[in-house]
């Protein structure tokens, strides 16, 4: 299932947006306009249904730094409200495409209110709270409810269309959708839990003298790289020695760095790689001499070009330590991946933005500043981007 549609409101600088997701979606945008922010709503997302959303949001501040900063009408609850629309839409769709058929092809529909806690409740006094909690499947003219919550009282709908009672060990922290994990009983549920799981996130890849990406690993089959990069190697050597095709690995090496190979000994209790340039023929640099950027660029390789891809990859500013010269041959490698996979970038470059524009069929969408609040160019209060004709 792709992503087909984000909301979320209440969360630092987003008071309230929704828009669409296509295949390949960019978002540029200057400093402190708040592009991270939409990046970790969907981080957000996913550590609700691995159950670690309240963690993820302490770990933030608690509920005093991640709600919306912003002026409230009176009486309004302090809330935050994230939610996603679920599909399997076509991965290659171009967005003006893949807009117009959002509607029709939500399946699924998750969203999570979390609040504050009552003076009287049991809970840390920052500790982020889920006060309501829906998964609906959107069948017929009537979408039917598989997931619902308010306050402490949950149910799910099981595999006989039932309604059963969350237990009551369910705490206000603690997301339902994380908790509830019974395939057997609640398979629609377990669908929609696993393919949110399954997304990847990749904004951190150290390239210190230390950094995992400079070490050996263990020599594992690996086909999805972790998203420290810590198993490069070992992606790289599945590649080489399990698939026995580096081909398109092969391709976005030497549009990188013409006339380089990267070199993957056959492992034995470890894996690493190393690098062969023109210019020494004879040498070959491993992982620990490589510069930071030739290594952030290898390890947004093996994002991309795994074995085997996760139905969404998430990548937050990927140009950080890239030589200029380098953002074209990145926005080709997303480009190509974005046949395989659902792509999410967002970025500071103009240049890789730009690019996008002119090999993808993604038209980059700016995030700007509107009243304090973030927004996005061309997104309309109906929740779509205007489309080129409506320029």
């Amino acid at each position: 299932m792709r992503i087909c549609e984000v909301s979320i409101a209440g969360y630092r600088s987003l008071r309230a947006i929704r828009f669409p997701v296509g295949g390949l979606t960019a978002f540029v945008g200057a400093n402190g306009v708040g592009k991270t922010n939409l990046y970790r709503a969907l981080q957000l997302l996913q550590a609700s249904a691995a159950g670690t959303l309240s963690r993820e949001l302490a770990s933030e501040g608690g509920m005093q730094s991640v709600l919306w900063a912003g002026k409230r009408r009176t009486n309004q609850p302090a809330r935050m409200k994230l939610s996603v629309g679920l599909g399997g839409a076509d991965s290659g769709q171009s967005q003006a495409e893949f807009s117009a058929e959002v509607q029709a092809g939500i399946a699924y529909s998750y969203e999570v209110d979390v609040g504050v806690r009552m003076p009287t409740a049991a809970a840390f006094a920052l500790e982020p709270q889920v006060k309501e909690e829906t998964l609906l499947f959107h069948k017929g003219r009537r979408p039917l409810t598989l997931l619902e919550r308010r306050g402490p009282r949950a149910t799910a709908t099981d595999d006989d269309g039932r309604k059963q009672p969350i237990g009551s060990d369910l705490l206000a922290s603690e997301p339902a959708l994380g908790a509830l994990q019974d395939p057997a009983r609640f398979p629609d549920i377990d669908v929609v839990r696993r393919a949110m799981l399954d997304w990847k996130f990749y904004h951190d890849f150290r390239s210190d003298r230390a950094a995992p990406l400079r070490q050996p690993c263990l020599a594992v089959t690996t086909p999805t790289l972790a998203s420290d990069g810590s198993d490069l190697a070992a992606v790289f050597a599945t590649l080489a020695h399990i698939r026995e095709d580096t081909v398109e690995l092969d391709r976005a090496i030497d549009d990188a760095f013409p006339g380089a190979t990267l070199i993957m000994p056959v492992p034995e209790r470890t894996a690493s790689f190393g690098l062969v340039f023109p210019e020494y023929p004879k040498r070959v640099f491993d992982a620990g001499e490589l510069s930071d950027g030739t290594l952030r660029y290898l390890a947004l390789a093996g994002a991309l070009l795994g074995y085997r891809l996760p139905a969404f990859i998430a990548l937050n500013e990927p140009e950080t330590s890239l030589h200029p010269d380098l953002l074209e041959p990145l926005a080709r490698m997303i480009v190509r991946a974005a046949e395989r996979t659902q792509i999410w970038v967002v970025t500071h470059s103009e240049r890789l933005a730009a690019a996008f524009d002119a090999y993808g069929k993604a038209r980059p969408h700016t995030v700007i500043k509107r009243n304090g609040e973030t927004w996005i160019e061309g997104l309309n209060l109906g929740g779509e981007f205007r489309t080129d004709d409506e320029d």
